[in-house]
């Protein structure tokens, strides 16, 4: 085997999301560990990258305001585990999928980065 990473078919097809490059050992990686990914996608950017194999996703969406017939923009954060071997920074766009919880505010995993930051 000449560098071919071995990795599972998680089942989704999403242009622009590539298999990681690099192997890991972790269990909870859809990638190369056991973590079933369903439920929904999301795009979202990289908000904070602290905490160890946890990243902040925050996504913004409109929603219609009958009253005013406007839209007004929220956003909203959620917490997803980082696979060691995806490789994110702040910035970043990101593909999110529901799994199972994996702590108690985790239930989203990074499934590969879309798009990085230039710099």
């Amino acid at each position: 085997m000449s560098g071919e990473v071995k990795v599972r078919n998680i089942g989704i097809s999403y242009s622009g999301l590539n298999p990681p490059q690099e192997a890991c050992s972790d269990p909870k990686c859809p990638w190369h560990g056991h973590l079933k990914v369903r439920g929904n996608l999301l795009v979202g950017r990289v908000y904070k990258a602290r905490a160890q194999k946890m990243v902040v996703v925050e996504r913004e969406y409109l929603v219609y305001v009958r009253k005013f017939r406007r839209y007004e923009k929220r956003r909203s954060r959620i917490h997803a585990y980082l696979p060691p071997c995806v490789k994110t920074s702040p910035g970043d766009t990101v593909l999110i999928g529901e799994t199972r919880p994996l702590a108690k505010s985790v239930a989203w995993v990074v499934l590969g980065v879309l798009s990085g930051v230039s710099g």
